[in-house]
């Protein structure tokens, strides 16, 4: 694959999942020194490119096919200009880069990704909440409900739901009544606890909070529509009950290759 960095002059960045600060410092030098910007302006904050990348052409990908985004990013790094083609959060969670890379290859052309903040995480920080407790949850399931694009069949919200993990469910606010109805065939119940963080870490985010009995109701009330994670799980429980469970790392009588256990 060509991906060696002293030969790519085109590089795939993540930019966070909007706070302008929440770009990797790698990613904001790459910006900086980029002739080329085309960024995903649905939801990209045109501010992060102004920020750090002020004399660069910049285009909007939102109105913009994949032939179109794929020749114009060729025609730049033909004409040996550094290119950044800027994602929203993660370029690997639901940043439909994988086309654009093949069609990338077929064309010969080097490039790098750069990763970013994906919302899930910006959303945990605004709950100030852990998404993996010991004994409540190890594991965490990045998912979304069936819309216009599919979802395997094994991966319905139905099934996922058996196992009763940290859900973060994107793209499917706006069908919030059909992700209750789907979960609540499975391990989880009408008590237990969701949040809905809209347009994390940006200056209007909204966090609704609730159960499963209740929460689509709020979401409702609350005009939310798109832009918003759904995160459901008992790991929620822990900011009003306390924590049940701590983790054995700092425990004093617990020993690792770094500290010896204190023996009682």
């Amino acid at each position: 694959m060509n991906s060696v960095s002293s030969v790519a002059k085109l590089f795939f960045v993540g930019a966070g999942p909007g706070d302008a600060e929440l770009i990797t410092v790698k990613g904001a030098r790459l910006l900086g020194e980029a002739d080329v910007v085309v960024y995903a302006g649905s939801l990209v904050d045109r501010e992060l490119v102004r920020t750090y990348a002020p004399d660069a052409e910049v285009y909007d990908s939102a109105g913009m096919t994949l032939e179109e985004t794929t020749q114009l990013l060729a025609r730049a790094v033909a004409d040996g200009k550094r290119v950044v083609r800027l994602h929203t959060g993660d370029p690997a969670v639901y940043g439909a880069i994988q086309e654009q890379m093949a069609a990338l290859d077929a064309l010969g052309i080097a490039y790098e990704v750069v990763p970013g903040v994906t919302s899930a995480f910006a959303a945990a920080a605004t709950l100030k909440q852990e998404l993996t407790l010991p004994e409540v949850s190890q594991t965490v399931v990045f998912t979304r409900l069936e819309g216009r694009t599919p979802v395997p069949e094994r991966e319905r919200l139905t099934e996922i739901a058996r196992i009763g993990a940290t859900l973060v469910v994107y793209l499917s606010v706006a069908m919030i009544d059909r992700v209750v109805a789907e979960l609540l065939q499975g391990a989880y119940t009408p008590a237990t606890p969701v949040a809905v963080v809209a347009r994390a870490s940006w200056p209007d985010e909204q966090v609704v909070e609730g159960t499963l009995a209740d929460i689509a109701a709020k979401v409702g009330e609350a005009g939310i529509d798109r832009q918003a994670l759904i995160i459901v799980g008992d790991v929620l429980k822990a900011r009003r009950e306390g924590v049940a469970a701590v983790s054995k790392l700092y425990d004093k009588e617990f020993a690792h290759g770094f500290r010896k256990g204190v023996i009682t």
